[in-house]
C-alpha cells in the first residue's frame, strides 16, 4: 500500500512539474513593426518587408510621416537595430518620426552592385550588377505598395552601408530624384575599380535639381582607399545651395562596427526636429 501510495504522489509531483513547464514556456510575441511580401514583377520574385511604425503613427488616425527605406532590412540583418535606433531618438526628440521600411534580402550582392568590368569583381557572387532592377522595384513597386498601405509624406530618405551604402551613392548620382535624403555609411565605392566616384565629381558639380541632401561617415577601413579619396574629392567639387553634403571620417571604428554610431549620428544631423517659427 506504501508502494502504491508513494508511486501515486511522484506521479503527481511530476505532473505538477510538467504543468509548471508548461506555463513557463508560454510567451507573447514582442513585435516591433508590421511584415508583409510584396511579389516582385521586375525582380521576379517575392520579397519581404519588415516595417516600423513610430508609436506617433497610432496615437492619431490622420498624422503623415516621411518614409527611410533600407537595404538589409531582414530581422536578421539591421533592421532591428536601425528601428530601435528611430524609437528612441524620436522618444526622446532629437530626431522627426519615421516610418522605416526594411527590404529583406534574397540575392544581396546582385541587387546592392551595378555593373563591373573588373574580373574580381565579377567572383563575389554568380551574379551581380542587378542594382538598376532594384531601383526599378523600389520606385515602381515597393514605394507604391508603402503609400497605399500607409499614411506617409512625399519626403523620403534612404540609408545603407557597405555594399548598400554602394547602391545609395549610386542612387544619388545616377537618379537623385528618387529620394530626398541619402545616408551611406562605407560605401563600396572601390566597386568597378572605383568608377562612381569619377562619375559623382561630374554629376554632383553640375547638380541643380531639387534640393537633395547626402551623409556620409567613412571607417578606419576605408579611409586609405584610393575611390574614397576621390569621392571626398567630388563633395569637394559639388554644387551648393541645391545639394547638402555632411562627410563623417570614423577612424575609430571598422567595417565592422561602423552602421550603428554612424546612423546614430547621422540621424541626429539630417533628420532633427524642425525649428517652430516664433509669433
Amino acid at each position: 500500500m506504501k508502494v502504491v501510495f508513494r508511486f501515486l504522489f511522484l506521479t503527481f509531483l511530476c505532473s505538477l512539474a510538467a504543468g509548471q513547464v508548461v506555463a513557463q514556456e508560454r510567451a507573447s510575441p514582442v513585435s516591433i513593426g508590421q511584415t508583409f511580401t510584396l511579389s516582385s514583377a521586375t525582380l521576379g520574385e517575392s520579397r519581404r518587408i519588415n516595417v516600423y511604425l513610430p508609436p506617433v503613427y497610432a496615437d492619431s488616425a490622420t498624422v503623415r510621416l516621411p518614409v527611410l527605406y533600407m537595404p538589409d532590412g531582414g530581422l536578421a540583418e539591421d533592421f532591428l537595430h536601425v528601428a530601435g535606433l528611430l524609437q528612441v531618438l524620436t522618444g526622446n526628440g532629437s530626431i522627426r518620426p519615421f516610418i522605416l521600411v526594411g527590404i529583406e534580402n534574397t540575392a544581396r550582392r546582385r541587387d546592392m552592385t551595378g555593373p563591373t568590368t573588373n574580373a574580381e569583381d565579377r567572383k563575389i557572387a554568380p551574379k551581380v550588377g542587378g542594382s538598376a532592377a532594384f531601383r526599378q522595384f523600389i520606385r515602381a513597386e515597393l514605394m507604391p505598395a508603402i503609400r497605399q498601405r500607409y499614411r506617409t509624406t512625399a519626403e523620403t530618405a534612404i540609408v545603407g552601408e557597405s555594399l548598400a551604402g554602394l547602391f545609395v551613392v549610386e542612387t544619388l548620382v545616377q537618379e537623385p530624384n528618387l529620394f530626398d535624403t541619402y545616408l551611406a555609411f562605407d560605401p563600396s565605392l572601390w566597386w568597378n575599380n572605383g568608377k562612381l566616384a569619377s562619375e559623382a565629381d561630374s554629376r554632383l558639380h553640375s547638380y541643380a535639381g531639387p534640393a537633395k541632401t547626402l551623409y556620409v561617415a567613412f571607417s578606419s577601413d576605408v579611409l586609405g582607399e584610393t575611390s574614397t579619396h576621390r569621392f571626398n574629392q567630388a563633395l569637394q567639387h559639388a554644387a551648393t545651395g541645391n545639394f547638402i553634403w555632411y562627410h563623417k571620417d570614423m577612424p575609430e571604428e571598422t567595417h565592422a562596427t561602423i552602421y550603428h554610431p554612424a546612423a546614430l549620428q547621422a540621424f541626429r544631423t539630417v533628420f532633427k526636429p524642425k525649428a517652430s517659427s516664433s509669433k
